[in-house]
């Protein structure tokens, strides 16, 4: 091969076959240039739409198109499909609003068409002129200039079968996208998804921020963090795990009404519903309670699922999840109860028999290990994780944790031992957790202690003792609830993914071995 800049860069990972097409694009690229085309130019300014010709003329007959006011267009776009025949050929052109059917004819380009000869699948090209009607009726430009703008070095998924492997779709997105289309609205849904969100906080009087993505502490939410080093200053830190505490000074501060849409990171297992690195809604209302938001959590989701989807009842693996108004709200206790009938409510209140009947279901010496050292709040929370969660298809409030497993929840008035607290289930999956705010001191002060105890007992996903956080309470934070919303599990339930990793872009994988 010439020392072109086409091939400075040619990869070695490629087959006989794939080096050949490699090497045979090389040498068109080097055409295009010999013809006074670069191959990987830029200017390039299309003046149309594939949707929006297709808007202006999609339900016109052959007919009426010749009869109205004639019209140039000009689109530019990637080749997605080719049909030649000689001195003619159909090439179907994708651009980001669709796709449009092009004609492009010897007779018409002269010797552009040469030129055109030279491209392949996944080339981007520009084609000008009018549009009329194929044999089989499909609403086509009839180009009469053409312009090869990029080269495609390498060619994209053959067109039945197009890129299958779950784990290359992952790792080469781009790719996924482009072999997929139905993959790009996936993400569309999910942009559509955190905007309605974002439209519904801000005309509501709150106020979006950003805070640290670099922590001194393991704070905000009980899970094993990522640490990392800070060179200059020598000192390590966490990769947050949650804004909690940062948001929670600022409405000590001041602003009322505060959220964050952002990435958190959690140094846990990889599954369908967990991805190291995800996305987060946090925010925070002065003057509210666990109830308020309940209240808030279902106008929101409500909304969002008519803003994305078109309705209220959505299709997810199988199940129609109907999220209008009026979702069950049910605590704790009466969940586990409902599951397992043989617990009474005197039961419920004695950690032994709770014990007994976490360990009937306790695999191996080290989770039994962690059963028997369990108090009684944190027995009702695994007994609830093993039994309930995953039987919660329909949108539903789980309410009144115990305090031992929710060590920022204010505790209910009524009830030391419980909190005022929800978490909302979905499809068998935890969507959101809030609380009434702990905004008492010496009780946070507390509640931090009982997590290094918790620590020093061999649990792993602890929070830290964080003094400057006590520091803040002690200067008075009004009464305040606060909410936590996963967006990559609602884009599941609004897209109908399987898994979590089918809505983030480039969700984190094993390297490949070289």
């Amino acid at each position: 091969m010439a020392d072109t800049p086409e091939n400075k860069n040619a990869e070695a990972d490629l087959g006989s076959k794939e080096q050949e097409i490699y090497d045979q694009r090389l040498e068109k690229a080097r055409k295009w240039r010999d013809s006074g085309f670069n191959p990987y130019g830029n200017g390039y300014r299309p003046q149309h739409l594939a949707a929006e010709i297709i808007a202006r003329h999609g339900t016109q007959s052959m007919e009426e198109i010749e009869k109205a006011e004639p019209a140039v267009y000009d689109v530019a776009g990637r080749i997605v499909a080719v049909r030649s025949f000689g001195k003619a050929a159909f090439v179907k052109l994708r651009d980001r609003s669709g796709e449009i059917q092009v004609h492009l004819k010897k007779d018409a380009l002269g010797d552009a068409y040469e030129l055109f000869k030279l491209t392949d699948m996944g080339d981007f090209i520009a084609a000008q002129g009018a549009v009329f009607r194929s044999k089989t009726g499909e609403l086509t430009l009839s180009a009469t200039k053409f312009v090869p703008l990029t080269k495609s070095l390498r060619p994209l998924p053959e067109k039945w079968h197009g890129l299958t492997d779950v784990e290359v779709r992952y790792r080469q997105r781009y790719l996924d996208m482009v072999s997929n289309p139905d993959v790009k609205q996936v993400f569309l849904k999910r942009n559509k998804l955190v905007r309605f969100i974002r439209d519904f906080l801000d005309t509501r009087d709150f106020v979006e921020v950003e805070t640290p993505m670099m922590h001194p502490l393991v704070s905000g939410a009980a899970a094993r963090p990522f640490r990392t080093h800070h060179n200059a200053l020598d000192i390590d830190l966490y990769m947050r795990i949650a804004p909690e505490l940062y948001l929670k000074r600022l409405v000590v501060g001041g602003i009322e009404r505060v959220y964050e849409i952002n990435r958190n990171f959690r140094n846990e297992g990889i599954s369908t519903r967990h991805n190291p690195e995800f996305t987060m809604l946090e925010f925070y209302q002065a003057y509210a309670t666990f109830e308020d938001l309940m209240d808030l959590t279902e106008e929101m989701l409500s909304g969002a699922a008519k803003a994305v989807t078109g309705d209220t009842k959505v299709t997810y693996q199988g199940h129609v999840l109907d999220f209008g108004k009026g979702w069950k709200r049910i605590p704790m206790t009466e969940a586990i109860r409902e599951v397992v009938p043989s617990l009474s409510d005197k039961d419920m209140a004695d950690p032994e028999r709770l014990r007994s009947e976490l360990l009937k279901t306790s695999h191996g010496d080290a989770e039994r290990r962690a059963v028997e050292t369990m108090h009684h709040g944190e027995l009702v929370g695994a007994l609830f994780e093993h039994h309930v969660e995953q039987k919660l298809v329909h949108p539903t409030f789980i309410t009144h944790y115990p305090t031992a497993v929710s060590p920022l929840a204010r505790r209910n008035d009524q009830n030391p031992d419980i909190t005022d607290r929800f978490e909302l289930f979905v499809a068998g999956r935890e969507i959101g957790n809030a609380f009434s705010e702990l905004n008492d001191p010496l009780d946070q002060k507390d509640r931090f202690l009982a997590q290094l105890d918790a620590k020093q007992r061999g649990q792993q996903e602890t929070m830290d003792y964080d003094e400057d956080y006590i520091r803040a309470l002690e200067h008075g934070m009004p009464p305040t609830a606060g909410e936590g919303i996963g967006i990559d599990r609602v884009a599941m339930l609004f897209t109908d993914a399987p898994s979590i990793r089918d809505v983030i872009l480039f969700p984190l994988l094993k390297p490949l071995a070289k």
